[in-house]
């Protein structure tokens, strides 16, 4: 298939809709996938994840450490320690929790020489990837963010305008082989 071979990691908070649509969408398009982190995986997710992946191939398994997940992959994709609802009071403890799961320099010369880093932003520095990491020649984090708002203004017109969209990307009739002689 289109994906054989390649391999993507997850770092960080794995009990999140981040960490279980990814896991999904590998399932789904066959690509392999590590996940590291902390929290609990939903029951429920690893079963439509089993299910999904046995028409793929694919592989999705946890990891005990970031570097037992990075080691060889195409992508180390991550996403913030600090999700909504975090209260002020528990984000020291949860950044003492989640730090051996940071993608940091060391962490990406385990995976390899071309791999890209990815992050669905917002990113906070210093704290689920480092500033060289994020800012660094293996990001591509603000393309991520910008094909995203692509697809986001893709979906507006196709909701508040559907007869514009379909104009948009209709393609029109593709030439019959008797039509073009051959």
């Amino acid at each position: 298939g289109v994906y054989e071979g390649f391999e993507m990691a997850y770092c960080g908070d794995v009990e999140n809709n981040v960490t279980y649509d990814m896991m999904r969408l590998a399932a789904v398009m066959g690509f392999n996938l590590r996940v590291a982190g902390v929290g609990t995986i939903e029951e429920k997710v690893w079963d439509e994840v089993n299910k999904l992946s046995k028409n793929s191939g694919s592989v999705v398994k946890r990891c005990e450490t970031a570097q037992e997940a990075v080691t060889g992959v195409d992508v180390v994709y991550t996403d913030s320690w600090m999700s909504y609802g975090i209260p002020k009071e528990e984000e020291a403890k949860r950044k003492d929790l989640f730090m051996p799961f940071q993608v940091n320099s060391d962490l990406m010369k385990l995976a390899k020489p071309d791999c890209i880093f990815m992050n669905c932003l917002p990113a906070a520095r210093g704290m689920e990837q480092t500033a060289e990491v994020i800012d660094g020649p293996q990001s591509v984090v603000f393309d991520q963010a910008e094909n995203r708002l692509h697809a986001q203004k893709a979906m507006l017109v196709f909701l508040l305008a559907p007869e514009r969209f379909r104009n948009i990307v209709a393609v029109g009739e593709l030439p019959s082989k008797s039509a073009s002689g051959s």
